[in-house]
């Protein structure tokens, strides 16, 4: 969480971040990492800090992204099990706001998680693309969300410049055109990454 009047800014990083994996995401995959590990650490780090204390609040939430994006960035290979279980995560709150209401069981994040960590290192540059892909994606989804008002909904806790913004990485997924936007966006990166690393190796 960060204060309410960063919430703008905060979202305009997230568009730049989720474009940047959404169609770069396997060339400049240690690049995607530092930042998705920033973006995590930030959101960790943030949220054991009072909503009152806003000097306290951007100092962990600077210093939690620094550990997280160094932690990713020289534990790729963690990174991308972590790219093909979040991508399975992601998949699964997506349809399950489909077809039931409120977050799907534990039991199912976590099978889902694990099968996508696993299935990741057997195809790592597929599973890359098309985790960078969507991930960007829904990136770009969250961000327009709260960048723009127009098509903005309840992503977001805080109604004034007094309290505080918080994040939610799978409430886009309540919109109706979200999914729609995740998917042609996910299938484009996807479509662009593979045809700008055909016969090329990841160093």
């Amino acid at each position: 969480m960060l204060p309410h009047g960063y919430e703008q800014p905060a979202a305009i990083v997230l568009l730049l971040g989720g474009v940047l994996a959404c169609f770069a995401g396997y060339r400049l995959f240690r690049i995607v990492l530092g930042i998705y590990g920033f973006i995590l650490g930030a959101m960790i780090a943030s949220s054991v800090v009072g909503v009152s204390n806003t000097t306290g609040m951007l100092l962990t939430a600077i210093i939690g992204g620094l550990v997280g994006s160094v932690v990713l960035v020289f534990a790729w290979i963690v990174g991308v099990s972590l790219v093909g279980a979040g991508i399975g995560v992601l998949v699964a709150h997506v349809v399950w706001t489909q077809v039931g209401r409120g977050d799907p069981p534990a039991i199912v994040v976590i099978a889902v998680a694990v099968a996508g960590a696993i299935g990741a290192m057997f195809v790592q540059k597929y599973v890359i693309v098309v985790g960078t892909a969507f991930g960007g994606a829904w990136t770009i989804v969250l961000a327009a969300a709260n960048a723009f008002p127009a098509v903005k909904e309840t992503l977001t806790r805080g109604a004034s410049d007094t309290e505080v913004w918080i994040f939610y990485p799978t409430s886009a997924s309540n919109m109706r055109w979200a999914p729609i936007a995740w998917v042609g966006l996910g299938i484009l990166g996807t479509a662009i990454q593979l045809s700008t690393t055909a016969g090329r190796k990841r160093k």
